[in-house]
């Protein structure tokens, strides 16, 4: 079983794949899985045998998969009563700008085409996922879940705050009631992370962010669906200044 922490459901994405590509595929949702922080640094992923059923690929495609993220430093495998597979504590970097070794290198430039298609996906997905949740009767487990995933990521620093800001967005795509939704979600989440990855983190920002996702949070909490909608749609759109001001 996967040691979950409280919050969004950690299997999330490790649903059957689809295709042809199934070695693929099982990296991507693995990948995925640990680089939005869905299973954490240092936490258990399933057994290989729970992790081919959820994929519904065979064992050997997951061995492949594990063994290959592994070699590229997200996975570590220990032995024993208490081992099994895990998220490495310390990931690779993902900062462009700056290799594995510390050293600097050429940041990739990237088409406005690019930026503007990540930006109109995220705000089509989640503005319409805030006011979907708000619209929706939340269990008291599902509002525990919800205000527990903010309070994790205000005042959260540097990588945990990237990890955790994911949490709760995608957290909030779980809370719109539909399954099919939060792998694009995630999909989104990755590119628009590649794109900060790309940019300063600014702390002033951050605290205007963390304010942001406050008031997300208290709209859906308290039903207000066109005011969750608003205050998400605010909160992208400082997010996209900021990105199309580093990087257009």
């Amino acid at each position: 079983m996967i040691d979950e922490q409280p919050g969004l459901d950690s299997g999330l994405l490790l649903r059957p794949v689809h295709g042809g590509n199934a070695f693929e595929e099982t990296v991507q949702r693995l990948l995925q899985t640990v680089r939005l922080g869905l299973i954490a640094p240092g936490e258990r992923l399933p057994a290989e045998r729970e992790l081919a059923a959820m994929l519904a690929v065979s064992r050997d495609t997951v061995r492949d998969a594990i063994a290959s993220l592994a070699e590229a430093g997200y996975l570590v495998s220990r032995r024993g009563r208490y081992g099994g597979t895990f998220v490495s504590d310390a990931l690779p970097r993902q900062t462009p700008g700056v290799d594995h070794s510390g050293e600097l290198v050429t940041r990739r430039d990237i088409p406005p085409t690019e930026i503007e298609d990540a930006l109109t996906l995220r705000e089509i997905l989640e503005v319409g996922a805030a006011r979907h949740a708000a619209a929706r009767t939340l269990s008291p487990a599902e509002r525990e879940v919800l205000w527990h995933s903010l309070s994790d990521s205000i005042g959260a620093a540097g990588e945990d705050y990237r990890r955790l800001d994911s949490r709760l967005h995608l957290t909030i795509g779980e809370l719109a009631g539909s399954p099919s939704l939060v792998p694009l979600l995630a999909e989104v989440r990755m590119r628009v992370n590649e794109l900060l990855d790309q940019i300063p983190s600014l702390g002033p920002n951050i605290a205007h962010s963390d304010r942001q996702h406050e008031q997300i949070v208290t709209a859906i909490l308290t039903g207000r669906p066109d005011a969750a909608a608003h205050a998400m749609a605010e909160h992208l759109a400082g997010t996209a200044l900021l990105l199309r001001g580093f990087l257009e």
